[in-house]
């Protein structure tokens, strides 16, 4: 696959304990990332903020975002004019459109995607475009992004697009004679999986057609078990365990950080927790399923995203 994947099974003990200090600062560098209004997302942006970035807080919830641009400059000192609010709404392509647009018009150049924002277990619901939810949300909402930005990805001068995936991946399958579940019965569970697979796929076949654009990266992290609000349609009982050893949410955004900023990163890589079989700790490389390194299914799944989201890529 990648030389991510091949050195994926090596762990150093300097790998263990990865922490935002060993972020380098990021003056004049643009960081638009989604989901920012809360939990990882809004842990990531804080963190890049304050390494200098300019950062975008793509979100659904403008209010809610702006009270997350609020405490980030007030705990980072970032004059307003570095952190910025553009209304994302991933279950919905026409809003996709208008965000990337609206990026694109004030930004001609953008340094790190971090696709974050996801759903999780919701109950069965239709997206704007007819999609099951949680595959629009997680997937083709930044399928769609992605492309559309990637003209200002490729104009800077060392980017990265980084992709939140999950340890759920390893029960993901890509059903796609039914994708939207709209002929087997709805199981939450299921559609995350899925979700997340496609999240995978999605990167890896992004490195595997970037390899000719210069230096531009596609990597993937997952946050292990993370406090978040994500969880919140998980049930009472599985609720009650995960959050015995769940971390906080500065702990768990620290694989995407590093996804997004060591300078030892090599494309296709994939990064998460290091101990407790992937749930807590600091960032080092992981493995992921032999599903998600199927070329096969990667290119797969990409024509099939091209097809229900109307979004090509100019690699």
């Amino acid at each position: 696959m990648t030389e991510g994947n091949t050195q994926a099974r090596t762990r150093t003990g300097r790998d263990s304990r990865w922490t935002a200090a060993a972020i380098p600062e990021l003056p004049g560098q643009v960081a638009v990332v989604t989901g920012a209004s809360a939990g990882l997302g809004l842990q990531t942006a804080r963190v890049l903020a304050a390494r200098g970035a300019t950062v975008v807080l793509g979100c659904r919830d403008t209010q809610r975002a702006g009270r997350a641009a609020h405490r980030i400059g007030a705990e980072t000192g970032a004059d307003p004019g570095r952190v910025r609010i553009v209304r994302l709404d991933l279950a919905s392509l026409a809003s996709v459109r208008e965000a990337a647009a609206e990026i694109r018009s004030r930004y001609p150049r953008i340094d790190l995607l971090i696709n974050n924002a996801a759903v999780m277990r919701p109950p069965c619901q239709r997206s704007a475009d007819g999609f099951e939810l949680t595959f629009a949300t997680n997937h083709l909402g930044h399928f769609a992004l992605t492309g559309l930005l990637l003209d200002g990805i490729l104009a800077a001068g060392q980017p990265r697009i980084v992709t939140v995936s999950s340890e759920g991946h390893w029960d993901g399958e890509m059903c796609f004679s039914d994708l939207q579940f709209e002929r087997r019965g709805y199981r939450a569970d299921d559609a995350y999986a899925q979700s997340k697979l496609a999240n995978l796929l999605f990167t890896y076949e992004l490195q595997r057609r970037l390899s000719g654009a210069g230096t531009t990266i596609a990597a993937a992290a997952h946050p292990g078990l993370a406090g978040t609000e994500l969880t919140r349609h998980t049930p009472a009982v599985a609720a009650f365990s995960y959050a015995l050893v769940t971390q906080n949410a500065a702990v768990g955004a620290l694989p995407a950080l590093r996804a997004a900023t060591d300078p030892g990163v090599l494309g296709g890589q994939y990064y998460g927790p290091g101990r407790l079989f992937g749930a807590r700790g600091y960032p080092e490389l992981a493995r992921s399923s032999r599903r998600s390194r199927d070329t096969a299914i990667g290119r797969r799944l990409w024509t099939v995203s091209e097809e229900l989201t109307g979004v090509t890529f100019p690699v």
